[in-house]
């Protein structure tokens, strides 16, 4: 039983139809995009599989109860994909207000933390379960003068990786972070000019943006039963950058 934050962006999608192929249960979380939530359950259980749609702001404190939701209408939580994040403020920062700054942090850090806490009370009592954090390739290179404060906000929530991996290892709670490089999706492409993207593209050693699917294996895998030995790691799919 896997939940997924953010599920209705280009990497969320993919995680929920490849979880999915792999016969898991899905929460499919959003904040607005109620139909895009609405349609990929529409199309987990059109091919045999079984979803439901949480909606949860994940800026407000009550976002924290998503958790208890999960688990009241599944029973147990095996896998939480944090995958829910955002540049809040794309600006220089030399014009970025404590607004944008904090708003960042709470969605990027707080969210996963808090959710994490909630998820690991109830896998300790079940014996297990696996945290899986999505983090950037902006945790590596401090971001543009634009995404600074993203950039920050990933590299503290790698921290909260490793500190949670370490709490939970006596629990069989297993955290990971996949550090996911310059991912061809739609909150890309709205973000930069054909001309920069382009640019950007030049500096990956594979030549080429990653897919969607890309991060989604790595998450699936360590999901499965082939992570069972792997906690603690920040994994990098950034194709050599």
């Amino acid at each position: 039983k896997v939940l997924i934050t953010g599920a209705t962006g280009g990497i969320g999608s993919s995680m929920v139809r490849m979880f999915t192929g792999q016969g898991a249960v899905i929460g499919i979380h959003y904040n607005e995009n109620k139909t895009q939530a609405e349609s990929l359950a529409w199309e987990v259980e059109a091919g045999g599989g079984q979803a439901h749609c949480f909606q949860s702001n994940l800026l407000s404190p009550s976002g924290q109860g998503l958790i208890a939701e999960f688990v009241e209408c599944f029973g147990r939580i095996d896998v939480l994909v944090n995958n829910a994040g955002a540049i809040l403020g794309f600006e220089d920062f030399q014009e970025l207000d404590q607004s944008a700054w904090g708003d960042t942090f709470r969605l990027n850090v707080e969210a996963p933390f808090f959710l994490s806490q909630k998820a690991f009370v109830r896998m300790k009592t079940d014996g297990g379960g696996k945290i899986i954090n999505i983090s950037s390739i902006a945790a590596k290179y401090g971001g543009s003068p634009q995404s600074l404060h993203y950039g920050a906000s990933k590299k503290a929530l790698e921290a909260v990786t490793v500190g949670l991996a370490k709490a939970g290892a006596p629990h069989n709670i297993l955290v990971n972070a996949v550090r996911g490089g310059f991912i061809d999706t739609p909150a890309q492409q709205r973000l930069s000019s054909q001309k920069d993207l382009k640019e950007r593209i030049k500096l990956i050693p594979l030549q080429r943006a990653g897919k969607p699917e890309d991060i989604a294996s790595l998450v699936v895998f360590l999901a499965s039963g082939a992570g069972d030995f792997i906690t603690g790691e920040i994994m990098t799919v950034a194709g050599g950058d």
